[in-house]
């Protein structure tokens, strides 16, 4: 079964061009440790929450959108082998990461039902 690692993100408004480029170069390198899908989704119809909610969880500010994101893996030793290598490998130095890391979340999980 595959598996999925799903990040949740604030993102600047004016950033979205470096953001996507950032995607785009990003891609390659998940490929080359078996990523089959990264899908990046901007917020636009993302309302506020009052107790929880995609803005809350990130901490959004004024000027940010949320960003919704996934990788699908063949299992998840590819996607726990990529993230392991990934501080040392090379090819993720020097990334260009446009947000605030420090609010971004994301996990790993096991597809239980897909509808296609």
């Amino acid at each position: 079964m595959s598996w999925i690692t799903g990040f949740l993100l604030p993102v600047p408004a004016a950033k979205k061009e470096a953001y996507l480029e950032s995607a785009r170069k990003s891609w390659p390198l998940f490929q080359k440790y078996g990523a089959l899908e990264q899908v990046e989704t901007w917020g636009e119809d993302v309302p506020p929450g009052k107790v929880t909610g995609f803005d809350l969880a990130v901490k959004l500010e004024p000027e940010e959108v949320v960003v919704f994101s996934w990788l699908r893996w063949p299992d998840r030793a590819s996607a726990d082998k990529c993230f392991a290598e990934m501080q040392s490998d090379p090819d993720f130095a020097g990334m260009d990461m446009p947000f605030d890391g420090k609010r971004m979340m994301w996990g790993g999980f096991a597809p239980i039902f897909e509808g296609r």
